[in-house]
């Protein structure tokens, strides 16, 4: 059965009319990313006045929230003092590299609260504002643990994660992602890029026989990504159908000159085979999508809050938590580089594939997430 209506921007095929979803996105980001500096401060104003809206998810403060941060890099010192004051606690974004000040009275709250999800609230916050003092508190509270950590799932280490860094049993700092973020944007009929989603590969998976791919491609060795360090190519390579079904993330060893070495995995169920989901119609679109590395850099969450944008660096937008891999050779956690939407790349797909990398033993991880 066809349906009635088309996307008039992209031509989708659609049960209502009007743009869809994805397109919708896209109206919505061009129009914030054009506010003129006037109007970024109307809604940094706005949201100094409401600030209690943005814990409880209110519009326009939610959303204006999340653009201010993610395509202008605009929340304020003021706008984290007033957080503080009114005790909004969530979204911990909103504490990102706060002054000292700040640090200072999420560190009072949280060494004063006696509840668990009190703490675990705080704990993301001063993970987000992230210096040297708020590490020390992080791992004090490691190794002296208050009564409310029988009530958390997880220890301070872990916390320290969503601010994208963590620690070791020594106290030292572990930078777990990138201070640049660039985009991956639609380019044009062969242009060519340093960052490919999707490329065809003649081998197939072990356990539903589908085509592998290499998900991800990368040359470090374009100017615009000189800031992951890598003197050479990156492949990044699993199963599409299979890679959400797996116990645990898939991993492959890249060589600089764009060799792959995909690791044995295991279904979640234990089981040998599964069937194949992706279609050859969705691998076609897959390894034909048009996306190229974007010109310039971006801010660091502009993909934090979108399911429509794929970046390189920066951070995450996790379905779920944020979760960084050990790496299976050094035992180290491993630096996120990459997420990939799925429904951008192919249509009824569902969740995120993020892509990890370990510099130092040049092991690359994927995992997915969906809600």
């Amino acid at each position: 059965m066809s349906l009635k209506y088309t996307c008039p921007s992209c031509g989708t095929p659609l049960g209502y009319e009007g743009l869809c979803w994805k397109c919708k996105c896209e109206q919505e980001r061009q129009a914030a990313l054009a506010w003129m500096p006037e109007q970024i401060v109307e809604k940094q104003r706005n949201l100094i006045q409401n600030i209690q809206r943005l814990a409880d998810m209110e519009d326009p403060e939610f959303a204006d929230f999340w653009q201010l941060l993610g395509y202008h890099d605009a929340i304020t010192p003021e706008i984290q003092r007033v957080a503080l004051a009114a005790e909004v606690f969530w979204p911990c974004e909103i504490y990102y590299h706060a002054p000292a000040d700040v640090r200072d009275g999420l560190i009072h709250s949280l060494l004063s609260t006696e509840y668990s999800s009190a703490a675990s609230n705080l704990m993301s916050c001063l993970a987000m504002q992230g210096d040297d003092k708020a590490m020390e508190t992080l791992l004090e509270l490691e190794r002296n643990p208050r009564p409310w950590r029988k009530g958390l799932y997880v220890d301070p280490s872990s916390y320290a994660q969503i601010g994208g860094w963590t620690f070791d049993k020594e106290g030292q700092k572990i930078q777990l992602n990138f201070d640049t973020c660039y985009p991956m944007v639609k380019g044009t009929t062969g242009e060519k890029s340093p960052v490919r989603i999707g490329r065809a590969r003649e081998d197939t998976c072990p356990h539903c026989g589908g085509r592998m791919v290499d998900m991800l491609v990368l040359d470090g060795r374009d100017e615009r990504l000189r800031f992951l360090g890598l003197d050479g190519v990156l492949s990044a390579t699993c199963c599409p159908s299979c890679v959400g079904f797996l116990k645990g993330p898939a991993f492959n060893r890249f060589t600089l000159d764009g060799g792959v070495e995909v690791f044995p995995s295991e279904l979640f169920d234990g089981a040998e085979k599964t069937d194949c989901y992706v279609s050859p119609e969705d691998y076609k679109a897959l390894t034909e999508n048009p996306f190229v590395l974007g010109k310039m850099p971006v801010p660091l969450f502009y993909g934090a809050a979108c399911q429509d944008v794929n970046t390189i660096g920066g951070f995450a937008n996790w379905v779920q938590d944020a979760e960084y891999t050990i790496c299976p050779h050094c035992g180290k956690p491993m630096k996120y580089l990459a997420q990939i939407q799925w429904d951008t790349v192919f249509d009824c797909a569902e969740g995120t594939l993020y892509v990890e990398f370990c510099p130092d033993c040049q092991i690359v991880s994927m995992q997915h997430q969906q809600t």
